[in-house]
C-alpha cells in the first residue's frame, strides 16, 4: 500500500471572519450577522487537507510567538501534520486574514485581505535542510503567500532531485521564469489564470487557450479551478474538464481552492489518473464550500468517500487512503 508523502512549504494565517448580508461600499458601515476565527493560510490549509485524506504531510513555515501562532500550530498537529519545521519568530506577529463573507440564500461571496506577518520572514536558511531531505517526498506544494525567493529555492531543490512540484499560484504576484521552469503543476483559479496569461477562461475555447499558454511558459501540467464550473486540466497530450460536485448549499468558499489542491496532489501521489484525481478533488472542494471556516471545513477521507458513493462514483482506487489515515493517526498517538 502506497502512502503519499507530501511536503508543504507555505503560509499559516489566522482568519478573522465577518459575515454580512452585503459588502460595505467605500465609506459605508453595515451590520454584520456573525464573527468567528478559524485557522487558515493557503499552505496550512493544503497540508491539513492532504493529511485528513491520508497523506503523510510535513509543513515548513513560520508563525509569530503569539496566541495565534500557538493556535495555528495546534490545528496542524490535530490533523497529524508534522510541524517540526514550522518555526516561531518573536520579532513579528503571526499572519491574519480579514475574511468578509456576503451571505445570500443560494450562495456566498468572499473577499480576503491577508496581512502576511511571519510568513514573509521565512529565510533561505530556514529551508536549506531541504537540499538533502527533499528527495524523501512524493510531491512538494508551494503557494505565493511566502517570499518568491523561498519558492524558487525549494522548487529548484525539488527539480534537481526529480520531485514533482505543485504551485498554487495565489494570491497573484508575477512569477519568475526561474520558478516556472521548475514546476510540474500549476493551479491558478480563473482570475489568477487571467492575471498570468491575459486570457480569461470563461468558455471552453478560452480555457484551452489559457492552459496552453501556461504550458508554453514551461509548466508541464496546468490545472485551472473554475468555481461552480469545476476544474480544467491540460498538458501537451491531454485536455480534461471536470464538473463541480454538488454537496449542498454553498456556505463559505474560503479554502475551497486549497482543499482542491490538497486532494488532487494526494490522489496523484497515490498513482491515480488525472480524470479520477480531478473528480476526487472536486468532491473534496464541494464539501469544503458547504461548511464554514477554512480548516474546520476541510473533510476527512471517510467523508469524501461517503459523498462519492452518494454520487455513484467509483471509490475503489481511493480505499487505501482510509488505512493510510488510520496508520498516521496511530503513529502520532504513540508519539504523544
Amino acid at each position: 500500500m502506497k502512502k503519499p508523502k507530501i511536503l508543504v512549504v507555505g503560509s499559516l494565517v489566522m482568519d478573522l471572519i465577518v459575515s454580512s448580508e452585503k459588502f460595505p461600499s467605500s465609506g459605508e458601515s453595515v451590520i454584520g450577522c456573525d464573527f468567528r476565527t478559524a485557522p487558515g493560510g493557503k499552505g496550512a490549509n493544503q497540508a491539513v487537507q492532504a493529511a485528513r485524506l491520508g497523506a503523510d504531510v510535513t509543513m515548513v513555515g513560520k508563525v509569530g510567538d503569539d496566541s495565534y501562532g500557538i493556535a495555528l500550530l495546534e490545528s496542524l498537529e490535530k490533523s497529524n501534520v508534522d510541524t517540526t519545521y514550522v518555526k516561531k519568530d518573536a520579532s513579528v506577529s503571526s499572519a491574519i486574514g480579514n475574511v468578509q463573507l456576503e451571505v445570500h440564500d443560494d450562495t456566498t461571496y468572499n473577499r480576503i485581505i491577508v496581512v502576511p506577518g511571519a510568513n514573509m520572514k521565512i529565510t533561505p536558511d530556514d529551508v536549506a535542510f531541504l537540499e538533502k531531505e527533499i528527495s524523501k517526498y512524493d510531491m512538494v506544494i508551494l503557494q505565493l503567500e511566502i517570499p518568491m525567493q523561498i519558492n524558487e529555492i525549494v522548487a529548484g531543490y525539488a527539480f534537481h532531485k526529480g520531485v514533482p512540484v505543485m504551485l498554487n499560484s495565489a494570491p497573484f504576484v508575477p512569477i519568475s521564469r526561474e520558478l516556472l521552469s521548475c514546476l510540474t503543476y500549476i493551479s491558478p483559479n480563473e482570475h489568477e489564470a487571467f492575471d498570468i496569461t491575459g486570457i480569461y477562461p470563461d468558455a471552453d475555447e478560452n480555457i484551452r487557450k489559457a492552459i496552453l499558454s501556461l504550458n508554453t511558459m514551461g509548466v508541464k501540467n496546468a490545472l485551472i479551478t473554475l468555481g461552480s464550473k469545476g476544474a480544467a486540466f491540460g498538458n501537451d497530450e491531454l485536455f480534461l474538464m471536470s464538473p463541480c460536485v454538488d454537496c449542498g448549499k454553498p456556505t463559505d468558499p474560503t479554502a475551497a481552492g486549497d482543499s482542491f489542491v490538497g486532494a488532487f496532489c494526494t490522489a496523484i501521489c497515490l498513482g491515480i489518473d488525472y480524470k479520477d484525481a480531478l473528480q476526487f478533488a472536486n468532491c473534496t472542494a464541494g464539501i469544503t464550500v458547504s461548511n464554514m471556516g477554512a480548516q474546520p471545513s476541510l473533510p476527512t477521507i471517510d467523508k469524501v468517500l461517503g459523498v462519492m458513493e452518494e454520487h455513484n462514483f467509483d471509490i475503489k482506487k481511493f480505499e487505501s487512503l482510509r488505512e493510510c489515515r488510520k496508520k498516521i493517526v496511530k503513529i502520532y498517538e504513540r508519539s504523544i
